[in-house]
């Protein structure tokens, strides 16, 4: 914890008798004014006593009965227009086993000072602490989590540590308990004898023997229940542990007083099996559950396996191989065919192809050349390529997606808040109906031993462990399949909205357009002159060694047709006008009707032509003789509608999705893309500043909204939207602002991006049916007597991989974007 003059610490400072103080930092104030508008804020959260907010330090004292008003606190800045830094501690937790560990690890992370939210996930088994910024430090988080009961690693230091700590689970976290327990077991009456009885073999072990075979089932493959459960009594809570372990111990203990009571000779049936049963089928519903979770982590670890361990680097014009963590930016790094890219680099020698699928779901090898941007993890292919290197590390292209992913995955959906409710009565419950069991069968029915049995059915077919895996492996395994198909989801409530969405709001330029002008027209003013490459030619003359990106357009039009550009003289750009040069003899100028009209040039037949072009959202450009002036041509630009964009539109539409275009460009360019692509309305002329507005207003209606797009400009509006989607060839301020992410610029991913959605919230509700089905169903039928104690262990061992099972049939999820014959899968 900081030390007491700290101005983020966030513990009380005033004697006890007093009312403590809190302090919070606060980013973003300039003046007086803004002293009293944040003090004025935090006046009016519940719970805040006093308020002093000082300049110079940047922070607000509060006086308050708890710092359980921070989080409000914190909100109330925000609303006011100002931050309060905040900082994410991520730890790997330990000895969580249901939706009841996870309800109290998140409570006691809850109660530091300074925290203000803790999502645990029992499927990532990890935790993902928000807290005021250097009010609270990994150790003080550590030791909450202990006295919780559970075990807690920072993971910045699980990797470090992780070896260790396997080396003395691993046994007890694998097969081999199951399989020892299993062959203790099989010879107690329920099993083996059992079947023996259908064969008419009749065969009983004497009851010492039962008694020598369920004795290290019970302690010995059972004790990480009783160690658990024992955990959670201390911090006066229950779980699953405890419900397994009081069952088993009642059932063991009822043979054995059975035993006690009962001569040799008249030896009654006993309930050895019962526990040893019950424990061997939750160890094996557990390690079950285990691998299948394993398997909902495959995208991180296939995402994370793309990195190679070294690098080869070109340094004094000698390569080395070095390993990637010694690799800077700047390094040239020299790739050989067949291998897999280190770094995010731009290429500088040679030319090739890149599998960049993995990354972005696109199965067509794309080409490298000099001046283009390879990015790690990718497998080049044919060519040896030299790159300068760009990013390394955390910057890299691959750790963002990552990152992305993991976070998605450690969050929590709204619709788990349900369930955390649930689960934090779970187990008092389930114990109290297991008392009423126990005390009416025995009062009422006369029949204590009947009592005791059926009272264990109830603890042990109780399953907490479905109702938390429930959420959180469909969301795991939704994001992994997006991911795989270049769908990067942030964070779970994106998920979760997605599939809602009736309205997709598109921005026009480089989202439903490529995004980069070219020749679209081109006419000499000659009509006799049919063939315009001596048009094209001159015009390329003039534009050579222009990065304008009109004059790349040009460029890219001659080289397309093959036509050899003469060499232009005396070339002078002209300000707001164009450019002038001089091609082969003739005194030429490139620019708009402005230059045209400065120049006294008239258009001639051209003229109606050129009004049509402009009407249709094109730029026209005119090629003009200076001497005596005279048009020769013009040329007309255009942003070409992306390949993927009517099909993208179409699917929305089919599946009931209103489908609107929001641009700054003019009428004419909006309603030419809005034609052909089949969109619902098209709002052209709209300033980045009411982007925003515009999406809410699209959402008066009660529709649930989605924006897609790529530039600075879009991010108010990504983040005005219920969904907000952004292109990843845009800007990083885009991306930052969107739930969802798409890793290639075809807008036909943003409807796989609703059908990945869609598939996981149905697989999230079908998870709840099964999860309160299990318990709703069984646990009465138990109280019953309908159940017997073996049965029930199965049904709660098998019910948590039921769930986790469930939930891995997303993985067979395939985007239909840039797939004709891709199908989803349930």
């Amino acid at each position: 914890m900081p030390n007491s003059s700290a101005v983020l610490a966030s513990q009380p400072v005033r004697p006890a008798d007093e009312m403590p103080e809190w302090r919070l930092p606060v980013d973003g104030m300039t003046c007086a004014s803004c002293v009293r508008r944040v003090e004025n804020a935090l006046a009016r959260v519940p719970g805040v006593r006093d308020v002093a907010v000082n300049l110079a330090t940047e922070a607000a004292t509060l006086r308050a009965d708890s710092g359980a008003v921070l989080p409000a606190a914190a909100r109330a800045v925000a609303d006011a227009g100002y931050t309060v830094p905040q900082d994410t501690i991520e730890l790997n937790i330990a000895d969580m086993t249901c939706a009841s560990c996870v309800t109290r690890v998140e409570k006691a992370l809850r109660a530091v000072p300074g925290v203000m939210d803790a999502q645990v996930n029992l499927a990532t088994e990890r935790a993902s602490v928000t807290l005021l910024r250097g009010a609270v430090d990994a150790a003080a988080l550590v030791a909450a989590v202990a006295r919780a009961g559970y075990g807690a690693t920072p993971v910045a230091d699980a990797a470090s540590q992780a070896p260790q700590a396997g080396q003395g689970t691993a046994f007890w976290d694998g097969p081999w308990p199951v399989a020892f327990s299993a062959a203790l077991s099989l010879p107690l009456p329920l099993v083996a004898p059992m079947v023996l009885e259908w064969f008419g073999v009749h065969w009983m072990l004497p009851a010492w023997v039962q008694w020598l075979l369920a004795t290290p089932v019970q302690f010995v493959f059972g004790w990480r229940f009783y160690k658990a459960g024992w955990k959670a009594v201390r911090a006066g809570a229950g779980n699953m542990d405890l419900l397994v372990a009081l069952g088993t111990t009642a059932a063991y203990g009822l043979s054995l007083w059975l035993m006690w009571r009962t001569p040799a000779d008249a030896m009654p049936h006993l309930y050895f099996e019962s526990a040893a049963v019950v424990i061997t089928l939750v160890r094996l519903g557990k390690w079950l559950e285990t691998r299948a979770k394993r398997q909902t982590a495959d995208a991180i670890r296939a995402l994370a396996a793309l990195r190679p361990d070294t690098a080869r680097v070109r340094r004094g014009g000698v390569e080395q191989s070095v390993p990637l963590a010694a690799v800077r930016v700047g390094d040239e790094v020299v790739v050989r065919p067949g291998e897999r890219i280190p770094v995010d680099a731009e290429v500088i020698e040679g030319s090739s192809h890149a599998d960049e699928s993995m990354l972005t779901g696109e199965s067509v090898p794309v080409p490298k050349k000099p001046g283009d941007r390879i990015t790690g993890g990718a497998i080049n292919f044919e060519g040896l390529l030299v790159a300068r290197t760009e990013a390394v590390g955390a910057e890299t292209v691959l750790a963002r997606i990552i990152r992305m992913v993991e976070h998605a995955q450690a969050a929590k959906a709204p619709i788990q808040r349900m369930v955390d409710q649930v689960s934090a009565v779970f187990v008092p419950v389930v114990l109290g109906i297991a008392l009423v069991t126990v005390l009416g069968w025995g009062l009422f029915a006369g029949d204590w031993e009947t009592a005791l049995l059926n009272a264990v059915a109830v603890l042990v077919i109780a399953c907490p462990c479905a109702l938390g895996l429930a959420t959180p492996t469909a969301i795991m395994a939704g994001t992994g399949a997006g991911a795989r198909a270049g769908i990067l989801i942030k964070d779970a409530e994106a998920l979760e909205v997605a599939h809602r969405v009736s309205v997709v709001a598109f921005d026009k330029t480089g989202t439903l357009t490529v995004g980069k002008p070219e020749v679209v027209a081109l006419h000499a003013a000659d009509p006799t002159d049919a063939d315009a490459s001596a048009l094209l030619a001159r015009l390329a003359a003039l534009q050579a060694g222009s990065e304008h990106p009109l004059a790349r357009a040009v460029l890219a039009a001659a080289q397309a047709r093959g036509i050899a550009v003469p060499q232009a003289t005396e070339v002078q750009a002209l300000p707001g006008r164009g450019i002038a040069g001089v091609v082969d003899g003739h005194a030429l100028q490139l620019g708009s009707e402005r230059l045209r009209e400065m120049l006294g040039a008239a258009a001639g037949t051209l003229a109606t032509l050129a009004d049509q072009l402009r009407a249709d959202g094109r730029t026209v450009s005119w090629l003009v003789e200076t001497t005596p002036p005279r048009v020769a041509g013009l040329v007309a630009f255009g942003d070409a509608i992306k390949p993927g964009a009517p099909a993208a539109i179409a699917r929305l539409r089919a599946a009931g999705v209103r489908t609107v275009m929001l641009t700054g460009d003019n009428a004419g360019a909006a309603a030419r893309v809005a034609q052909a692509l089949g969109l619902d309305d098209v709002q052209a002329e709209v300033l980045p500043e009411d982007k925003a507005a515009r999406v809410q207003a699209l959402g008066r209606d009660g529709a649930v909204v989605a924006m897609v797009g790529d530039g600075i400009n879009d991010a108010p509006a990504l983040a005005a939207a219920d969904v907000g989607i952004a292109m990843s060839t845009g800007t990083d301020v885009a991306m930052h602002a969107a739930g969802i992410t798409l890793m290639r610029g075809d807008p036909a991913l943003v409807a796989d991006a609703l059908a990945v959605s869609h598939r996981t919230v149905r697989k999230i509700r079908q998870n709840l049916f099964w999860a309160f089905f299990y318990n709703v169903v069984g646990i009465p039928l138990a109280a019953a007597g309908l159940l017997n104690p073996v049965v029930a262990g199965a049904a709660m061992a098998f019910s948590s991989v039921s769930v986790v099972s469930n939930a891995l049939l997303l993985r067979r999820w395939r985007p239909q974007a840039g797939a004709a014959t891709a199908q989803g899968g349930e």
